[in-house]
């Protein structure tokens, strides 16, 4: 029996994950990119330059943490169009089925991204 996780079940929950990126980057005020749109309302409350300044600084991290999530998803998702998904892009053995199902992103296997 294959330890390989079913890759169709993995191209669901990525889906799903996708869409949840998505929906988050935009109530962020953020394109898939990370990149802040120029019409985010910064509400009222902001009086100043500087806490502008920080609010933005604050949702550019948080939009590039999510759009870093949204390609390794999307990479992800390349992977099992390609019929190359759950193969380790380093080493070209195959992930293991737990890391996959723990983390159906993972394009290196353990060994790997232990290295990196």
């Amino acid at each position: 029996m294959s330890t390989r996780f079913d890759a169709q079940a993995a191209k669901a929950v990525l889906e799903e994950e996708r869409a949840k990126l998505v929906h988050q980057l935009d109530e962020l005020g953020s394109n898939e990119k990370g990149e802040l749109r120029v019409d985010v309302d910064m509400g009222e409350g902001f009086a100043d330059a500087a806490a502008i300044t920080s609010e933005r600084t604050e949702r550019l991290g948080i939009a590039d943490s999510l759009s870093a999530m949204l390609e390794s998803v999307d990479n992800a998702l390349t992977h099992i169009e390609a019929g190359t998904y759950g193969v380790c892009e380093e080493c070209g053995k195959e992930i293991g089925a737990a890391r996959l199902e723990a983390r159906p992103s993972s394009l290196l296997c353990v060994d790997c991204k232990s290295k990196h």
